[in-house]
């Protein structure tokens, strides 16, 4: 079974430094300014010059009304604050060299720019803890108080007329807990949504005064000027009409996936030889992450676990199956692209073969295993999952060179094909992981007959070495765990990773 990290609640030309922009200010007015170089104060971050435009600015409706539904007002509320760049782009890159490591982060817009403070962003989903809302009655009382994380990359939309007509970055922030690079951004003047508030609020009819703010430390981070950290609006919450004033359940958080442009389709014929050209260019690396989501099932037979295999090289893995006669096998070929993105050469890696009982679509045979190793690296069970679809769940590292920030095939509604195909392209893109997790019946590793001690859960990519890759040493990662327990009354335990910290569930 697959699964995305985006089902956890945790969602282009750029106008010239010196040139005139108009931007969207609090209240929605417009208002006019000129970019000018900034100085940068001791920690390395620019400041706004005199005449200086903030690299964004927020913005927020002048009113807003929502109806309270059922017993004590329950509201699921987008207040509409967007942050609004200016004349250049608004970008944060966070990356850790490690599992052990911090967040490290950078921000840049035009001529500036800076280095995030150490411990201000939290983890990769999102700016931490960004924006204080307060929620005052008629009297002036403070009844409500939300602290809110922020992704830049929650879509957006052309602030003014003549903005980029498109944007090039992500859509949503990567909640893969073993992330390790990410980029958001908010093309010039295009704005971004911010506060959507996923925890449900509960106010009584009335007339509130809501207060915005950007917390201190992330203000201080971009240099906002004391005007540009803060702004306000008036909601009224009226009592339910018997209609819904929202859509669908309670809001969404984006996901990591994107509309893109890679490699839409598969090669028109299949090739006419086993291989052709060279591989010596760009090339896919791919890597494996430590398995996570471990657990046992509610009789502890069975350990569960879901595993990622990344691509962490400067091109995407691009594998084309081509059917045999009218069989249910497909020949899979990689193929290889230079640094323009032209197809330079191809090589038979395997096989696809369509899995009609439970999926309806076709697999590659070769892609990764799983396996439970005991503490001395002997094999204690081995998982039934053997064949893949490939698809771009998880941004790993957008970070790494060619990334790509808008991949196709986020799901499995065209990467897989269908009983009818003749041919499939699966891709892997450069930055992106595909993530699957074990628990349909003969994927889990059975332990019931496994005495009790410390396991390793090892999971390896590219397992027969079949698929050409820059590095080939990175492919296998290990997960400790300890089984304990009694039959039928099992533990599992399982230590951090570094600071990634997982809590196994055990029945």
């Amino acid at each position: 079974m697959r699964t995305t990290m985006r089902r956890r609640l945790t969602a282009l030309g750029t106008a010239l430094a010196g040139c005139a922009v108009v931007l969207l200010a609090p209240g929605g007015t417009a208002t006019a300014g000129a970019g000018a170089d900034g100085a940068r104060d001791e920690g390395g971050t620019a400041r706004q010059g005199a005449e200086q435009e903030p690299p964004f600015r927020l913005w927020i409706p002048r009113r807003l009304s929502a109806a309270a539904e059922g017993p004590g007002g329950r509201l699921w509320l987008d207040l509409g604050v967007r942050a609004v760049a200016g004349a250049h782009p608004v970008e944060v890159r966070s990356h850790r060299a490690d599992w052990k490591s911090p967040l490290t982060g950078t921000w840049s817009a035009g001529p500036l720019g800076g280095t995030l403070p150490s411990g201000l962003q939290r983890d990769f989903s999102g700016l931490t803890n960004f924006l204080k809302v307060e929620y005052r009655d008629r009297r002036g009382r403070v009844v409500k108080t939300r602290r809110m994380d922020v992704c830049l990359n929650n879509g957006g939309e052309r602030a003014r007329p003549d903005a980029p007509a498109t944007s090039p970055y992500p859509f949503g922030c990567p909640m893969n807990a073993f992330t390790v690079g990410s980029v958001q951004g908010i093309q010039a003047g295009w704005a971004a949504p911010l506060a959507w508030d996923f925890r449900p609020l509960r106010l009584s009819p009335g007339r509130y005064d809501v207060g915005v703010q950007v917390n201190p430390r992330w203000a201080d981070a971009f240099g906002l000027a004391a005007e540009d950290r803060s702004l306000s609006t008036r909601l009224t919450v009226t009592q339910p009409d018997g209609h819904t004033h929202r859509h669908g359940d309670a809001p969404r958080r984006a996901s990591s996936s994107g509309a893109g442009k890679l490699l839409a389709g598969p090669a028109a014929s299949a090739p006419t030889t086993e291989s052709a050209g060279r591989a010596d260019g760009p090339r896919p690396d791919l890597r494996s992450l430590p398995a996570f989501g471990i657990e046992l099932n509610a009789k502890s037979t069975h350990l569960r676990f879901s595993a990622t295999v990344w691509n962490a090289g400067d091109s995407p893995l691009v594998v084309d199956g081509f059917r045999r006669g009218r069989g249910d096998v497909m020949d899979a070929y990689q193929y290889f692209f230079d640094p323009e993105g032209e197809q330079v050469g191809h090589q038979v890696v395997g096989e696809m073969l369509f899995h009609g009982a439970n999926h309806q679509h076709w697999h590659f045979q070769d892609f990764a295993r799983y396996r439970l190793l005991r503490a001395d690296g002997s094999q204690a069970a081995t998982s039934g999952k053997v064949s893949f679809c490939l698809a771009n769940t998880d941004a790993i590292d957008y970070t790494v060179p060619g990334a790509d920030w808008q991949p196709e095939g986020t799901d499995l509604s065209t990467a897989c094909g269908d009983p009818g195909s003749l041919a499939i392209r699966e891709v892997l893109a450069s930055g992106s992981g595909d993530t699957y997790a074990q628990f349909r019946a003969g994927q889990a590793f059975r332990i019931e007959d496994l005495p009790n001690g410390w396991y390793w859960i090892a999971v390896e990519a590219n397992p027969s070495g079949r698929l050409v890759e820059h590095d080939t040493t990175d492919n296998v990662s290990l997960r400790r765990l300890h089984l304990g327990g009694r039959p039928g009354a099992r533990t599992v335990k399982v230590p951090p990773v570094g600071q990634v910290r997982e809590e196994a569930t055990t029945p």
